[in-house]
Protein backbone atom coordinates (compact mmCIF):
# COMPACT_ATOMS: atom_id res chain seq x y z
CA UNK A 1 0.00 0.00 0.00
CA UNK A 2 1.42 3.39 -1.00
CA UNK A 3 1.86 6.27 1.45
CA UNK A 4 -0.98 8.11 -0.28
CA UNK A 5 -3.28 5.10 0.12
CA UNK A 6 -2.42 4.97 3.81
CA UNK A 7 -3.25 8.66 4.18
CA UNK A 8 -6.57 8.16 2.37
CA UNK A 9 -7.50 5.26 4.64
CA UNK A 10 -6.91 7.28 7.79
CA UNK A 11 -8.69 10.34 6.39
CA UNK A 12 -11.63 8.12 5.41
CA UNK A 13 -11.74 7.00 9.04
CA UNK A 14 -11.84 10.64 10.19
CA UNK A 15 -14.65 11.40 7.72
CA UNK A 16 -16.63 8.39 8.96
CA UNK A 17 -16.29 9.57 12.57
CA UNK A 18 -17.58 13.02 11.67
CA UNK A 19 -20.38 11.66 9.49
CA UNK A 20 -21.73 9.79 12.50
CA UNK A 21 -22.11 13.11 14.35
CA UNK A 22 -23.81 15.11 11.61
CA UNK A 23 -26.93 16.83 12.86
CA UNK A 24 -25.72 16.77 16.49
CA UNK A 25 -22.98 19.40 16.55
CA UNK A 26 -24.62 22.63 15.38
CA UNK A 27 -23.78 25.52 15.56
CA UNK A 28 -20.37 24.00 14.79
CA UNK A 29 -19.62 21.59 11.95
CA UNK A 30 -19.01 17.90 12.59
CA UNK A 31 -15.25 17.30 12.44
CA UNK A 32 -13.34 14.03 12.69
CA UNK A 33 -9.79 13.65 13.97
CA UNK A 34 -7.57 10.54 13.85
CA UNK A 35 -4.08 10.50 15.41
CA UNK A 36 -1.63 7.95 14.04
CA UNK A 37 1.78 6.96 15.45
CA UNK A 38 4.01 4.33 13.83
CA UNK A 39 1.18 3.19 11.57
CA UNK A 40 -1.42 2.65 14.27
CA UNK A 41 -4.30 4.77 15.53
CA UNK A 42 -3.51 6.03 19.03
CA UNK A 43 -6.58 8.27 19.44
CA UNK A 44 -9.63 9.43 17.53
CA UNK A 45 -12.58 11.71 18.18
CA UNK A 46 -15.36 13.69 16.55
CA UNK A 47 -16.91 17.00 17.54
CA UNK A 48 -19.04 16.47 20.63
CA UNK A 49 -22.83 16.98 20.57
CA UNK A 50 -23.59 20.69 20.82
CA UNK A 51 -20.35 21.59 19.03
CA UNK A 52 -17.87 21.36 21.92
CA UNK A 53 -15.33 20.03 22.72
CA UNK A 54 -13.79 20.09 19.25
CA UNK A 55 -12.45 16.84 17.80
CA UNK A 56 -8.76 17.71 18.26
CA UNK A 57 -9.45 18.98 21.76
CA UNK A 58 -10.60 15.46 22.69
CA UNK A 59 -8.18 13.37 20.62
CA UNK A 60 -4.90 15.02 21.64
CA UNK A 61 -5.28 14.42 25.40
CA UNK A 62 -6.50 10.87 24.66
CA UNK A 63 -3.30 10.17 22.70
CA UNK A 64 -1.14 11.31 25.62
CA UNK A 65 2.59 10.90 25.02
CA UNK A 66 1.89 9.14 21.72
CA UNK A 67 0.83 12.48 20.21
CA UNK A 68 4.49 13.52 20.01
CA UNK A 69 5.81 12.79 16.52
CA UNK A 70 2.42 11.63 15.28
CA UNK A 71 0.42 12.38 12.14
CA UNK A 72 -3.03 13.88 12.65
CA UNK A 73 -5.79 13.50 10.07
CA UNK A 74 -8.56 16.07 10.44
CA UNK A 75 -11.54 16.75 8.19
CA UNK A 76 -11.54 20.54 8.68
CA UNK A 77 -8.72 23.02 9.28
CA UNK A 78 -7.95 23.25 13.02
CA UNK A 79 -9.04 26.53 14.55
CA UNK A 80 -6.30 29.09 15.08
CA UNK A 81 -8.31 30.97 17.71
CA UNK A 82 -11.47 30.37 19.73
CA UNK A 83 -14.52 32.59 20.11
CA UNK A 84 -14.54 31.54 23.77
CA UNK A 85 -10.90 32.57 24.25
CA UNK A 86 -9.98 29.00 25.16
CA UNK A 87 -6.92 27.22 23.78
CA UNK A 88 -7.21 26.70 20.01
CA UNK A 89 -6.97 23.31 18.32
CA UNK A 90 -3.80 24.48 16.54
CA UNK A 91 -2.33 25.19 19.95
CA UNK A 92 -3.31 21.73 21.22
CA UNK A 93 -1.53 20.13 18.26
CA UNK A 94 1.67 22.16 18.49
CA UNK A 95 1.88 21.85 22.27
CA UNK A 96 1.59 18.05 21.98
CA UNK A 97 4.53 17.84 19.59
CA UNK A 98 2.57 16.55 16.59
CA UNK A 99 4.84 16.22 13.54
CA UNK A 100 2.39 16.30 10.63
CA UNK A 101 -1.20 17.42 10.07
CA UNK A 102 -3.25 16.30 7.06
CA UNK A 103 -6.34 18.46 6.48
CA UNK A 104 -9.23 17.67 4.13
CA UNK A 105 -10.99 21.06 3.94
CA UNK A 106 -9.88 24.58 4.75
CA UNK A 107 -12.17 26.63 6.98
CA UNK A 108 -13.03 30.22 5.94
CA UNK A 109 -14.55 31.10 9.32
CA UNK A 110 -12.93 34.02 11.22
CA UNK A 111 -11.36 31.65 13.73
CA UNK A 112 -9.56 29.58 11.09
CA UNK A 113 -9.33 31.19 7.62
CA UNK A 114 -5.78 29.97 7.21
CA UNK A 115 -4.80 30.98 10.73
CA UNK A 116 -4.85 27.39 11.91
CA UNK A 117 -2.55 26.06 9.20
CA UNK A 118 -0.30 29.13 9.44
CA UNK A 119 0.11 28.64 13.17
CA UNK A 120 0.97 24.97 12.68
CA UNK A 121 3.55 25.70 9.97
CA UNK A 122 5.07 28.52 12.02
CA UNK A 123 5.74 25.97 14.76
CA UNK A 124 7.53 23.64 12.35
CA UNK A 125 4.74 21.14 11.71
CA UNK A 126 4.31 19.67 8.25
CA UNK A 127 0.84 20.60 6.99
CA UNK A 128 -0.85 19.09 3.93
CA UNK A 129 -4.29 20.18 2.74
CA UNK A 130 -6.93 19.00 0.29
CA UNK A 131 -6.84 15.23 0.81
CA UNK A 132 -10.37 13.88 0.15
CA UNK A 133 -11.72 17.42 0.28
CA UNK A 134 -14.71 16.57 -1.91
CA UNK A 135 -15.72 13.67 0.34
CA UNK A 136 -15.31 15.83 3.47
CA UNK A 137 -17.09 18.89 2.08
CA UNK A 138 -20.58 17.63 2.98
CA UNK A 139 -19.57 17.66 6.66
CA UNK A 140 -19.19 21.44 6.72
CA UNK A 141 -21.43 22.55 3.85
CA UNK A 142 -24.20 23.84 6.10
CA UNK A 143 -21.77 25.61 8.41
CA UNK A 144 -20.10 27.36 5.49
CA UNK A 145 -23.46 28.21 3.91
CA UNK A 146 -24.56 29.91 7.13
CA UNK A 147 -21.28 31.85 7.28
CA UNK A 148 -21.83 33.10 3.75
CA UNK A 149 -25.57 33.83 3.85
CA UNK A 150 -26.66 33.97 7.49
CA UNK A 151 -29.09 31.14 6.70
CA UNK A 152 -28.94 27.39 7.21
CA UNK A 153 -28.76 25.28 4.08
CA UNK A 154 -31.96 23.45 3.15
CA UNK A 155 -32.00 20.17 1.23
CA UNK A 156 -34.73 17.69 0.33
CA UNK A 157 -34.51 14.48 2.35
CA UNK A 158 -36.80 11.53 2.97
CA UNK A 159 -36.06 11.11 6.67
CA UNK A 160 -33.72 13.93 7.77
CA UNK A 161 -30.85 11.67 8.77
CA UNK A 162 -27.79 13.78 9.53
CA UNK A 163 -29.63 17.12 9.48
CA UNK A 164 -29.94 19.62 12.34
CA UNK A 165 -33.70 19.69 12.06
CA UNK A 166 -36.69 19.94 9.75
CA UNK A 167 -37.72 23.18 8.08
CA UNK A 168 -41.49 23.21 8.37
CA UNK A 169 -42.54 26.78 7.56
CA UNK A 170 -45.58 27.64 5.48
CA UNK A 171 -44.76 27.89 1.79
CA UNK A 172 -46.44 31.34 1.87
CA UNK A 173 -44.27 32.64 4.72
CA UNK A 174 -41.34 35.04 4.32
CA UNK A 175 -38.89 32.18 3.89
CA UNK A 176 -35.74 34.29 3.92
CA UNK A 177 -36.73 35.83 7.26
CA UNK A 178 -37.61 32.41 8.68
CA UNK A 179 -34.26 30.98 7.60
CA UNK A 180 -32.32 33.99 8.91
CA UNK A 181 -33.99 33.48 12.29
CA UNK A 182 -32.95 29.84 12.34
CA UNK A 183 -29.44 30.77 11.25
CA UNK A 184 -29.18 33.16 14.19
CA UNK A 185 -30.28 30.30 16.44
CA UNK A 186 -27.32 28.25 15.20
CA UNK A 187 -28.90 25.87 12.71
CA UNK A 188 -26.66 25.02 9.76
CA UNK A 189 -28.37 22.30 7.71
CA UNK A 190 -32.14 21.70 7.55
CA UNK A 191 -34.32 19.33 5.57
CA UNK A 192 -37.74 19.26 4.01
CA UNK A 193 -39.64 16.84 1.80
CA UNK A 194 -40.68 17.39 -1.80
CA UNK A 195 -43.89 19.39 -2.02
CA UNK A 196 -45.22 22.93 -1.85
CA UNK A 197 -42.58 24.19 0.59
CA UNK A 198 -39.72 22.68 -1.38
CA UNK A 199 -41.11 24.23 -4.56
CA UNK A 200 -41.31 27.64 -2.92
CA UNK A 201 -37.76 27.35 -1.62
CA UNK A 202 -36.56 26.24 -5.04
CA UNK A 203 -38.33 29.12 -6.77
CA UNK A 204 -36.57 31.61 -4.47
CA UNK A 205 -33.16 29.98 -4.81
CA UNK A 206 -33.19 28.84 -1.19
CA UNK A 207 -33.06 25.09 -1.77
CA UNK A 208 -29.76 23.30 -2.31
CA UNK A 209 -30.15 20.38 -4.72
Amino acid sequence: MSANDVDRDFMAQAIALATGRMGETWPNPAVGCVIVKDGRVVAQAATAPGGRPHAEEQAVPAAGADAAGSTVYVTLEPCGARSSGRKSCAHFLTEAGVARVVVACLDPSPFAAGRGTERLRAQGLTVETGLMSEEAAVLCEGFLHRLETGRPMVRVSRDGTGFDGRFAASAKADLITELKRLGEAGYTRLWTTEGELADALRDQGLLTD
